[in-house]
């Protein structure tokens, strides 16, 4: 086999300059000082790293997990080694300020940087994806001396960080979380609990590691209106940013996971001494909102890593099924004429076109939403900014859930093309696989984030995020019916959507009258749709594109644009009409699920 790229960089650079035009983004003060040629300065960096220190130990480090001895975590040194290599370019800080020794990127950059990082080996990509969330985190809602404390480390990577929600009794029902925080004055509280599947909890790659950790004040009410937010840092800080003694944090347990092993996933147990000393972070019972600028954050991450392994799976097995000579065509009769390549199969080409749909409509989706971060974050226009924040928090689940799903899917198809080779550990899409499998689950299950998304998200504001997802559409569908050739898509885009709208108002009146049971039991049937219709979306955008772009090109460019307008025929030929029996079950109410009885089962 030859080298495989990380990614199709003529596809990246499509979607950032050409589809989103990312360039428009200098227009911000706060970015003026970039230009295209910074950008892709930033990306060719990542990819740089993301080759040379974080793929080479990828296998290794799946091969080899962390290990507890004398009570501590051992890595791989490799792992090490490239997080040195990570922090000393500078990509801790990517999207800090310059002030504060950080690039200034945008979020859309920054991005597509940390894809290139979870494409190459997405277990020690998870340690400064973590360690920038809480970074955010801390940036938006600690006090000064809590920045002052503990930001600089964090964008020096120095410290590292996590978040602490999960409880074993709990999981994702944060409102039966029991760890407890008691005041004991200025601000700090003495934090006793246990918390589950931490990742990055405890290792020795850091100074510090900065765990953000949902607990319960003594006065706090029930449910998750009485959850707060404290800073926990393994080690004590002082107020000069000194790291002193232990702060009673400790190991209880390592967990063993399918795949992304290079990560350690940790059982933690806060104060069993009652020496664990935690800083609130803004008022109290308020823990949980702002730990969602956190988790949000994380699940646009899983959602990039989710997609860069499903876009490894595809570059691998399109790679292979390009050098792989085996059978003949059907119309071939002499047995002893030269075996074609297995991509000359038209059932291969069919895997490998749904891999690509999946993850290219993914990625670009993804994109497309970090643009929303940065509009949010910087344009003077407060009701352009509402509008893109409003838009993004529908987005959120569906580029966290949708990519879950279906590029696990594409990995899934990545295997069958390789056959039985595929399902070995000489080759890596096995391991693509057991990767990304976990990625369903990480920060909110797929079925939590359908739930978020009908039983909030689409309803929140009288459905202000899905008009604006509606009116962004509908712009797309009018500009598209102006070229010939993408009429057809055009016209299922906005049948589809027209018919999802319609559902999602029947929904919501069932939900109204209080019948939230049989309203959000196909919850997960309406995540496929909106994804299905965002990934359709995506794709008309890039057809626009690359069908305007077409007539001027030339060689190389001009195959790259047909690819892209096949690709969207296959998607809207193919896979958008797939929705149509999930519509039907939303359209009618269905009740399958929720009448099925338990001791039927």
């Amino acid at each position: 086999m030859s080298e495989v790229e990380l990614i199709d960089w003529r596809h990246q650079q499509f979607v950032l300059h050409e589809v989103l035009q990312v360039a428009q983004l200098t227009r911000y003060p706060h970015f003026s000082q970039h230009s295209i040629d910074t950008f892709d300065a930033a990306l060719e960096l990542a990819q740089q790293l993301a080759l040379t220190q974080f793929q080479p130990h990828n296998r290794e480090a799946d091969l080899n997990e962390p290990r507890v001895r004398d009570g501590k975590v051992h890595l791989l040194p490799a792992v090490a080694k490239a997080l040195a290599a990570y922090r000393e370019a500078g990509f801790f800080a990517a999207g800090a300020d310059e002030t504060d020794g950080g690039m200034q990127l945008p979020y859309t950059i920054a991005l597509a940087c940390d894809g290139l990082f979870a494409g190459a080996n997405v277990a020690t990509a998870g340690y400064p994806m973590l360690t920038k969330g809480v970074a955010h985190l801390i940036a938006q809602f600690g006090t000064a001396e809590q920045k002052q404390r503990f930001l600089q480390p964090l964008h020096d990577g120095r410290f590292f960080g996590t978040m602490c929600l999960s409880e074993t009794q709990a999981g994702s029902s944060l409102g039966d979380i029991s760890t407890r925080a008691e005041p004991i004055g200025n601000g700090d509280y003495r934090i006793s609990g246990a918390k589950m599947w931490i990742s990055g909890g405890e290792h020795e790659l850091a100074e510090n590691i900065v765990h953000m950790v949902l607990a319960r004040t003594p006065d706090a009410p029930p449910g998750v209106r009485g959850i707060s937010l404290f800073i926990v840092p393994r080690y004590r800080v002082a107020a000069d940013g000194s790291v002193g003694e232990d702060n009673d944090v400790r190991l209880a347990g390592v967990n063993h996971k399918l795949g992304q092993r290079g990560i350690v996933n940790t059982f933690l147990k806060f104060g069993e001494h009652g020496a664990c000393i935690g800083h609130r972070v803004g008022p109290e019972h308020r823990g949980l909102a702002q730990m969602f600028v956190m988790m949000n954050e994380a699940r646009i991450g899983v959602g990039i890593g989710a997609i860069m392994l499903g876009n490894a799976g595809y570059r691998y097995a399109l790679a292979y099924a390009r050098e792989r000579r085996q059978g003949r065509h059907p119309d071939q009769k002499d047995p002893q004429s030269q075996p074609v390549p297995i991509i000359e199969h038209a059932d291969v080409r069919r895997m490998l076109l749904q891999q690509r749909v999946y993850v290219e409509g993914a990625h670009a989706l993804a994109l497309y939403a970090a643009t929303l971060v940065d509009t949010q974050g910087h344009d003077p226009d407060a009701a352009v900014r509402a509008r893109a924040g409003t838009l993004l928090e529908l987005l959120t689940p569906i580029i966290k859930a949708w990519s879950a799903q279906w590029c696990v899917q594409a990995n899934d198809l990545a295997i069958q093309v390789l056959g039985g080779y595929g399902y070995t550990r000489e080759y890596p899409v096995e391991q693509f696989y057991r990767d990304n499998r976990l990625n369903p689950i990480h920060e909110g299950s797929n079925g939590i984030q359908a739930l978020d998304l009908l039983g909030r998200k689409v309803l929140t504001d009288n459905g202000a995020g899905l008009r604006a997802l509606l009116d962004a559409m509908a712009s797309t569908i009018e500009s598209a019916a102006g070229q010939p050739e993408l009429i057809a898509y055009a016209q299922a885009l906005a049948q589809y959507a027209k018919r999802a709208a319609d559902a999602t108002l029947r929904i919501g009146s069932e939900l109204a009258a209080g019948k939230l049971r049989q309203g959000l039991a196909n919850a997960s049937q309406y995540l496929t749709v909106m994804g299905h219709l965002c990934v359709g979306w995506m794709w008309l955008r890039q057809a626009q594109t690359a069908s305007a772009a077409l007539p001027a090109a030339h060689s190389a460019d001009a195959r790259f644009y047909r690819g892209k307008l096949h690709a969207c025929r296959f998607f809207f030929q193919h896979e958008l009409p797939t929705i149509e029996a999930a519509l039907r079950l939303l359209e009618s109410m269905d009740s399958s699920v929720y009448d099925m009885q338990i001791d039927w089962f």
